[in-house]
């Protein structure tokens, strides 16, 4: 006897939806869980994205069902295959797989048109030689009907008028196929909506054999169907569409039941913009560096930038599904980041704005190795070996030629400061050019604190420093960056979003000193290939600086670039979490 099903917890709404169609006597009853992620081809998946696909894949795992990625590859306007291979990196990114049940809404083209050519027989669609112009003169308004003075042209030559577009006999934009469905309907999606339009262009997968397309309201219902979808699930813009979603599932004869359409709220993040068209506008007029700029909120941006993608996952599902439209903190994403690095990211030294520091009592010609902890949250994860010498580099915000109030770190005759994992210092001095410019510091060692611990057991007032040695620093190129729009709503009313760029988003730092061994982590990067633009780079915590990664793209042993993931300290309001 099969084992009786036990009802699993429900996360949100869409999953008690899911029960209850599940249940003896739901629509689904004894079915698998059947959903699909339908992106559109025409540009790179952003964070927007990543919430519908977080709630398609997962909700199909939730209930151990299936789900599709379909390319909804309907209008041909922008679509091109660079953008589907990306779509399905960033996915794999993620960790979700589609395995065999990769879909094209092109693939459907013909079925399309058989149905809508159903419709004319059936009485319940006519050819419109008005423009989306004219059309608007005739849709009415609440309380008043629309109008067409084409909508009772007779099932033949509707037919006939419908094979001719579909021959390409008639210019782009002078006809179209309606759904005759209610111009007297308070929800105007159903004031017989287009369902077919004629465009003369080069379709990526199908070349030139179409010139009529259908439109998304009419295509997606039948490739649901025909997919055997059983939850379409999407935002909640589509709330207004789900009665025509309905009416055209209901009304052409799929051998199939009807897929239930559920809604939920997009994602709002502040200081960013989520419009394609917006973000395909900072790339072509040069505002960022392309797609993968890592200011840009899509997905190869972030990953670029070193957001992994348990981070990314672990933010969507923190957020919730909900009804309700609401715009989250650009720093909760960056917490929810912070959490994860703190968790896996090796630890390293590395110095942005080196001064030298001489260690006048050192030995001269000596060097030493040290130990430093990987990472302290992971003991497991052991240490690495960095090298020690008379000359080392120093941070040049770690010295003031003079003290403000609760200074701790190193001035002349100041306190007593920690050099990690390594000894005790106090600075003796400094050198400076004729501005004022400060060019080297000089300090003493104490030998008997090797450790960074004196071995009279003294309190240490100063801070600890991080430092990297001079004979073996390694020469970095860092990217520090920031918010690319000053204004928490760019995307608001009546703004203009190109004049909320925020110009100081990125600073380039030349110079920066880093420990000899990230070389050779750069080098097993590289062995990576072309591919590992796909990957999110090897993360690290830079002491005292913040996150950092290696640039998945100009990051190579003999040139080491790193990208600044997050800052150390979180901003998150702490109530929030």
């Amino acid at each position: 006897m099969e084992e009786e099903r036990r009802p699993l917890e429900s996360r949100n709404f869409i999953e008690s939806f899911i029960e209850e169609d599940l249940a003896p006597g739901g629509q689904f009853a004894g079915q698998t869980v059947h959903t699909r992620f339908p992106p559109e081809p025409n540009g790179y998946l952003h964070i927007g994205h990543c919430k519908a696909l977080c709630i398609d894949f997962g909700t199909a795992e939730h209930f151990g069902g299936l789900c599709n990625l379909r390319m909804d590859d309907t209008n041909p306007a922008k679509e091109d295959t660079e953008y589907v291979e990306a779509i399905q990196d960033d996915i794999h990114w993620l960790g979700f797989d589609w395995g065999d049940r990769l879909f094209y809404g092109s693939d459907y083209f013909e079925k399309d048109y058989e149905y809508a050519v159903e419709l004319i027989k059936k009485g319940l669609a006519y050819v419109c030689d008005l423009t989306a112009e004219e059309f608007r003169a005739y849709r009415g308004e609440i309380g008043k009907p629309a109008v067409s003075p084409y909508r009772d042209r007779s099932v033949e030559e509707n037919l006939a008028l419908f094979e001719r577009m579909k021959n390409g006999e008639f210019p782009e934009g002078s006809r179209t196929l309606r759904a005759k469905i209610d111009l007297a309907s308070g929800n105007f999606n159903m004031r017989d909506p287009v369902i077919y339009r004629i465009r003369y262009i080069n379709h990526h997968r199908q070349g030139t054999k179409w010139c009529i397309f259908p439109m998304y309201d009419f295509a997606h219902p039948i490739q649901d169907a025909l997919e055997g979808i059983t939850h379409s699930l999407c935002s909640l813009e589509y709330e207004e569409h789900r009665p025509l979603y309905d009416w055209v599932v209901s009304n052409v004869s799929i051998p199939y039941h009807k897929p239930r359409q559920i809604e939920f709220a997009r994602l709002g993040i502040d200081h960013t913009v989520m419009s394609k068209r917006k973000l395909r506008q900072l790339v072509e007029t040069g505002r960022v560096s392309g797609w993968d700029d890592p200011r840009m909120p899509t997905l190869c941006g972030l990953r670029r930038r070193g957001y992994t993608s348990q981070a990314i996952r672990t933010f969507c599902e923190r957020i919730g599904v909900s009804k309700v439209t609401s715009t989250i903190e650009y720093s909760f994403l960056e917490h929810c980041l912070r959490e994860d690095l703190n968790d896996h990211a090796e630890r390293t030294m590395a110095v942005l704005h080196p001064v030298k520091l001489i260690i006048t009592n050192y030995p001269e010609g000596q060097s030493e190795q040290f130990e430093v902890e990987n990472n302290p949250v992971h003991p497991e994860c052991g240490t690495h070996t960095v090298a020690f010498s008379r000359e080392i580099w120093i941070e040049a915000d770690d010295f003031l030629p003079e003290p403000v109030p609760k200074y701790k770190r190193l001035y002349p005759n100041g306190p007593e400061c920690r050099l990690k994992g390594a000894y005790l210092i106090r600075c003796t001095g400094f050198q400076s050019d004729e501005n004022g410019n400060v060019l080297s510091i000089t300090a003493e060692y104490d030998p008997d604190s090797r450790g960074g611990d004196p071995a009279d057991g003294r309190k240490v007032k100063g801070a600890t420093l991080h430092w990297v040695d001079c004979a073996t620093a390694v020469d970095a190129e860092v990217r520090m960056y920031d918010n690319l729009f000053l204004d928490a709503q760019p995307d608001g009313p009546e703004k203009n979003f190109l004049d909320c760029l925020n110009p100081d988003s990125l600073t380039v730092l030349q110079g920066c000193k880093v420990e000899a061994a990230l070389v050779e982590k750069a080098r097993k990067f590289d062995a990576c290939g072309e591919r590992r633009t796909a990957q999110t780079a090897p993360g690290f915590q830079f002491m005292r600086v913040g996150y950092f990664c290696m640039d998945n793209r100009d990051c190579r042993a003999d040139h080491l670039v790193f990208n600044r993931s997050v800052l150390l300290k979180d901003s998150f309001r702490a109530e929030a979490k």
